[in-house]
């Protein structure tokens, strides 16, 4: 059951963990989630999250753990004895059990290891503790069903029989040869509808996707995205078969990097959370907030250039907002697209030439600056002028044109010096388009004027 853990549940939570009732305590989480139960825990105290996680079964409290953030993973396992976590991680997935040692002391993590009683994990664990968590190796649970590409249906389901003990989901079954190597894979519809003597060679698909332990983290997104897999097998250089990295850990890559570009489009030079500590927050958000406070500055410097020109016509002064945030709209609007389509190669959306993206993103520019200016014409000649009007519509007319060029050229130029494009997405090309769009209204106000 997928449960809101409320105020009220917590309190009634809370009061019965006080009064130490066990009884009230196992009814209420009887059904709850595992990841539910995480965002309790992560508003009680140490002692409080211990108490509950000794009710409940082992294996839902290895799964409660596994859920934590890693912040309150950190702060909350602390406090265990190696001897008591390692009860649980007798019950977590080799990657989830690696990536809880990784957050703790050497000591402590050696302590635990030694204290596991599953000694086949421990040497899976042990293994996947020498990888980066940032790349396959980090990512893979050893974990994985797995078949001898010479054995027949009989021996091969004998065989996934005794190797389901240690999987939680069987999303296919690979074919390895005798010395482990991967050959390709089977699915256990073929397998089922088989007859008993049908060898695994005969059945077995040979074309797999597959991912090198030192890929990074976002390559195996990407690859995973791209073909649609639930799971995807990793090999070592040799092509030996070394583990599986299922769908469940990708989202989580696919949420942190979605994470990391919104932060960086706001302008936020860190990834933090609102509970992070006040420092952080503000380390964080200061840089960009000083850069756009310099872009101020700069934009007055700029009008005071033009000063002569408002005092001429100080009605132009009302309509400086409206340039500045068109153009710093328009320019979110087209580095947006070019962001998204940098981050998911797979798309296509980039594999045009530069000189018809650049004539697409024209038309566009064409169009928006048309439908916009023709309504700026239309109210500000009605109340201010024709004179005032037309120095505007075509003022903005050209911001509109500059600032989709720059939205789309900025993020290219980013990725191609190897700077995060998710940048152009944010303060960097709104202070800019700011500036361009003052210059280019009061540079074709002076001209005008003069014309006219």
């Amino acid at each position: 059951m997928s449960i809101e853990p409320t105020v009220d549940f917590v309190k009634t939570l809370e009061v019965a963990v006080e009064q130490r009732d066990t009884k009230i305590i196992r009814e209420v989480l009887k059904d709850v989630h595992a990841a539910d139960i995480s965002i309790i825990l992560d508003r009680m105290s140490a002692d409080e999250c211990r108490y509950i996680l000794s009710l409940l079964d082992k294996e839902i409290s290895a799964d409660v753990i596994s859920e934590l953030e890693e912040d309150t993973q950190r702060d909350f396992l602390k406090d265990f004895e190696p001897v008591e976590l390692a009860g649980y991680m007798d019950y977590t997935d080799s990657d989830d059990a690696a990536d809880i040692l990784n957050l703790l002391p050497v000591k402590m993590k050696e302590e635990v290891i030694t204290s596991l009683k599953n000694k086949e994990k421990v040497a899976h664990i042990t293994d996947l503790l020498k990888y980066d968590e940032d790349c396959a190796g980090g990512l893979m649970a050893k974990e994985l069903i797995k078949a001898n590409i010479n054995w027949n249906i009989k021996q091969c389901i004998e065989e996934i029989r005794r190797q389901t003990k240690n999987v939680e989901k069987i999303l296919t079954v690979y074919v390895v040869d005798d010395f482990g190597m991967l050959q390709g894979r089977v699915s256990l519809k073929k397998i089922i509808l088989s007859n008993d003597d049908t060898r695994i060679k005969d059945i077995a698909v040979p074309q797999v996707h597959v991912v090198q332990t030192y890929y990074e983290k976002e390559e195996v997104a990407e690859i995973m995205q791209k073909y649609d897999l639930e799971a995807v097998p990793v090999v070592n250089m040799q092509g030996k078969l070394l583990g599986r990295i299922t769908i469940d850990d990708i989202v989580d890559v696919i949420t942190e990097q979605a994470e990391v570009q919104q932060q960086m489009m706001s302008g936020l030079t860190e990834n933090v959370e609102e509970d992070d500590t006040v420092w952080m927050l503000s380390r964080a958000r200061l840089p960009w907030l000083l850069i756009g406070m310099m872009g101020g500055l700069l934009g007055a410097q700029l009008m005071g250039f033009f000063e002569g020109d408002l005092e001429l016509v100080p009605a132009m002064a009302f309509f400086i907002p409206l340039i500045t945030a068109t153009g710093g709209n328009v320019g979110i609007q087209s580095s947006t697209l070019v962001v998204q389509a940098l981050a998911n190669p797979a798309t296509g959306l980039l594999g045009s030439s530069a000189g018809s993206r650049l004539f697409k993103v024209f038309l566009v520019a064409l169009i928006n600056g048309l439908a916009i200016s023709s309504v700026v014409f239309c109210f500000i000649f009605f109340f201010k002028g024709l004179s005032l009007a037309f120095t505007v519509s075509i003022a903005l007319f050209c911001v509109v044109l500059l600032a989709s060029f720059m939205g789309t050229v900025t993020p290219l130029m980013l990725d191609k010096l190897g700077i995060n494009p998710a940048l152009a997405s944010g303060p960097f090309i709104t202070t800019a388009n700011d500036l361009m769009g003052l210059a280019v209204y009061f540079v074709i106000a002076r001209m005008l004027m003069t014309a006219i």
